[in-house]
Order: structure tokens, then C-alpha cells, then sequence
């Protein structure tokens, strides 16, 4: 989601869901009252079940809930107000353990080993978690990754950050082969002159090292452009012009990324960490807003999403059709990226429902390419994509229209089982499908997951967890 536009003293992108919602002016077309659930009424296909639903803990349960990252039996929820930490032991008795709080959105989350780390892409008057929101013309003022200790699951301690030019809005963990570090690929964008820290034309990602065994020295080692002629920035209909990347994920084992770059699609050769090279580049007429990448395991597909409205408009609607705010599938053919369709939930969102393609997993099914997808107010969506040219829903869990008037799921991922989603408003829900086209994925089992650390799993039932 975009958080918070830079205005004049920039708090962080737009404002949320009710400033993108008005930043924007998409026409809409009434849907029949009788086609949408009642108000947060639970709806769902044959073939899924909802487990269960955890609350947001009281002390950050004023700030919307963001991604997940898994580890062990642990699920970690970003809020903007900090995150939480959730026991899955027992998926059906799910259960928050812990909540820090810190605010500063979005606080997008990866985990390895004992570490957690937080993107802060809100200016504030300084890296604590006791900082206030302060304007980026203040040279001053501080964004950028957030590392904590989480050995104790009860008592997480915050032990080091690292400041990145534009903050962090999200950022992608990427494993070193010797096992000595862990990256951060640090995607951030909408520069402006005046913000010291944040200059024009910012067309770059920036990487922080963290040495496993000395996290607290973790640093930027580089900050490579990836448009080093300029991104999209003049195609109609683009929400912001292409100043940097949205998300990345790579696929380490295969030396390859894909880059969510506002108005352009980027496929990158990671083998050297430090180095990214942009392999590829794409556009496209319909998307507006390039937010974020899933491969297939085979890594021969990837599928973008594009987040029309920047999250906070009704775009599941007869009048946006089905090209707009969607996934596009392309199939990685010779090293470039290959247009084939697009995919987008077939059921119509009331015209005050935020909905938009966003976070999503694949479901490690052998042979097939399946994921799962959050759509905000449109719930979750399992479908498959294994025919690039003509994906199709399989299943799907939505509530009716949120009572505050936004909300939904942030993210809907997959893990080892179930399927974890964070709702805004209503907390961590537990999901789960049965259906035989996706019943071999319970065989895969991965110590860890952070979804957009893409690892492959093989016919054998084991993953590569990152």
C-alpha cells in the first residue's frame, strides 16, 4: 500500500485508504446491494474454511495491521504502530505472545534466525520508538530500517538501525551463500528538493549488510541505480512516475529478482548480492501502480500486481473491468519478460470497498502454479496461473463491507498448511483450503518464510524456507 503522501512536510506517502481514496478519482458503477455480504459478514467458497481470528492486541490495535514473516511455529505481524508476535504452534488456538510498540509506518517485516527487521518509510524526529512524526525537509528528521533482537519472543529488543535515503518502504531480505550476512534490498521512492535525505531523481534501491555474527555494525554498502536513463514517468494513467522501486523479491537459489518499480517491471541477476543488474525491463498501458512480484517455483513465470488507486479505491468494480488494478502473468522467455494475461478476482466489490491486487504467496503444489492473494477488501483469492494464458479462481474468503469504511487484508500468505492473513482492522485470520488441487502442499514444510525471499520446494515435500 502507499502510506502517506509527501505532502509539503511529508509524514510519509498518502494518506491512508481515505487520502488515496481522494487522490484519485476512478468512475465506479453501483453493484447490486443483494450481490455484497452485510456489514464484516464472513463469506466464503466450499473448499475453505476459516479457522480462527485473533484480535489485534489493545496496544496497537488503534493502527492498521501490514505484512507478515514467519519462523519456526511464530508468525510476525507488522502495524503501524509497531508489530506483534503471534504462537501458530496450533494454528486452530493462534494466539499473540507479544506486541512492541513503535510506531512508523509500514513496518514491512523479514526475520532470520534471531533478528527481525522493520521498514520505516514516515519521517520521524529520530530512530527511537519513542520518535514523533517530523517533516524530511528537516535534515534531522529519520527513516530507514529498524533491527531487533527476538530471541525472547516475549520481550523483542531493539538493538540497531540503519538510515536509507527516502526511508524504507519495503524491503526484501536476500541471503549471503556463505551464510556470514544477510542483505536488505531497500526499496523507496518519491524524492523530493526539498528533502536533504531524499534528493531527485533517486532512481536506485539501497542495500544494508547486516554480518550475522556483529548485527549492530549492519550498514549501506550500495545504493545501485536501476534507471540510470529514467523510469516510466510520462505513460497516462501512471499514479506517481517511476522514482525507484516499490518491492522486490528475489529467488537466491536462481541468481534472479524481480522488481516492482511504480511504473515499470524490472528482472534483475543477483548472483553477486552487492551488484543487482537490471537483465529486463517492461511496461504496461494498464497498470498504474507496479507494486509487487511472485515467481513460480520453476522460476520461469512471474506474476506483478498492480495496485490501481494506491490501496484506497474501489477498483473490484464493473466499471474498472478486469485489466485494471489485477495481476499480470509473464512467462521469463530467453531472459525477458513475456506478457500473457491477466488475472483478477471475479467477484464485484461494493463502491465503497477498497479493493486491489496486493500481497500474495505461491502454494507449493507439485506440478501446478497456485497461489494465494490478499485483494483488501476483497479477501483472499486462491487461484492458478499454471496456463499463463488463462489463469482462473479456485477458492476464495472475503468479509462485507468494513464498518470503519476501509479495510481488509493486507496480506493472505501460505505456510506450512494454512494460509495467515492480516485484516486492518480485525486482526490475524487463520484460513485454510481443501481442495485436491492443492491438498500436496500440506507434504512441504519450511522453517522459515519471508515471502518476498523467494526458496524452492522440491517433489520430495521440503522447501527452502528464507
Amino acid at each position: 500500500m502507499l502510506s502517506n503522501l509527501r505532502r509539503g512536510g511529508r509524514v510519509g506517502r498518502f494518506l491512508v485508504l481515505v487520502g488515496a481514496a481522494a487522490a484519485i478519482a476512478l468512475p465506479v458503477m453501483p453493484v447490486q446491494a443483494a450481490d455484497i455480504p452485510g456489514t464484516d459478514e464472513i463469506v466464503m467458497s466450499s473448499n475453505v474454511e476459516h479457522v480462527t481470528n485473533v484480535p489485534k492486541p489493545a496496544a496497537i490495535a488503534a493502527t492498521i495491521n501490514t505484512d507478515i514473516a514467519f519462523q519456526g511455529n511464530y508468525a510476525y505481524v507488522g502495524n503501524y504502530g509497531g508489530f506483534s508476535i503471534y504462537d501458530i504452534k496450533n494454528p486452530k488456538k493462534a494466539k499473540a505472545v507479544s506486541s512492541v510498540v513503535c510506531p512508523g509506518s509500514q513496518m514491512d517485516l523479514s526475520v532470520y534466525g534471531d533478528l527481525l527487521f522493520a521498514s520505516v518509510d514516515s519521517s520521524r524526529s529520530d530512530d527511537s520508538c519513542a520518535s514523533a512524526a517530523q517533516p524530511a525537509s528537516v535534515k534531522a528528521s529519520w527513516e530507514g530500517i529498524r533491527i531487533f533482537d527476538v530471541s525472547d519472543k516475549t520481550n523483542p529488543k531493539y538493538i540497531k538501525s540503519v538510515e536509507t535515503s527516502c526511508g524504507s518502504h519495503t524491503h526484501t531480505l536476500v541471503p549471503d551463500k556463505k551464510r556470514n550476512n544477510v542483505y536488505l534490498y531497500i526499496s523507496s521512492y518519491s524524492p523530493s528538493a526539498n528533502f536533504p535525505d531524499c534528493q531527485p531523481p533517486h532512481d536506485k534501491i539501497s542495500i544494508v549488510k547486516v554480518p550475522l555474527k556483529n548485527p549492530t555494525s549492519a550498514s549501506v554498502v550500495a545504493t545501485p541505480v536501476v534507471f540510470p536513463d529514467g523510469g516510466n514517468e510520462t505513460q497516462p494513467g501512471l499514479l506517481v512516475p517511476t522514482s525507484g522501486c516499490h518491492d522486490i523479491t528475489v529467488y537466491a537459489e536462481k541468481g534472479i529478482a524481480a522488481g516492482a518499480c511504480m511504473g515499470d517491471g524490472v528482472l534483475f541477476d543477483i548472483r553477486d548480492p552487492e551488484k543487482p543488474k537490471v537483465t529486463a525491463r517492461t511496461t504496461d498501458p494498464n497498470f498504474a501502480f507496479w507494486h509487487s512480484a511472485t515467481f513460480n517455483n520453476a522460476g520461469t513465470k512471474v506474476v506483478f500486481t498492480d495496485e490501481l488507486g494506491g490501496g484506497g479505491a474501489a477498483t473490484c468494480n464493473e466499471a474498472i473491468g478486469p485489466n485494471r488494478g489485477a495481476d499480470a502473468i509473464y512467462d521469463i522467455v530467453r531472459g525477458k519478460l513475456v506478457f500473457k494475461s491477466y488475472f483478477k478476482i471475479p467477484r464485484y466489490q461494493s463502491d465503497t470497498e477498497n479493493c486491489v491486487a496486493h500481497n500474495g504467496s505461491l502454494i507449493p503444489v507439485k506440478g501446478r502454479d497456485i497461489m494465494v492473494q490478499a485483494w483488501y477488501q476483497g479477501g483472499a483469492s486462491f487461484w492458478d496461473f499454471t496456463d499463463s494464458a488463462h489463469p482462473k479462481e479456485i477458492g476464495y474468503f472475503e468479509r462485507g463491507p468494513a464498518a470503519e469504511g476501509s479495510g481488509g487484508f493486507w496480506s493472505a500468505y501460505y505456510y506450512n498448511g494454512y494460509v495467515y492473513a492480516s485484516d486492518f482492522n480485525r486482526g490475524f485470520d487463520v484460513i485454510k483450503i481443501d481442495d485436491r488441487r492443492t491438498d500436496s502442499a500440506s507434504k512441504v514444510r519450511v522453517d522459515r518464510l519471508n515471502t518476498q525471499t523467494q526458496g524452492s520446494y522440491s517433489e520430495r515435500g521440503h522447501g527452502h524456507g528464507h
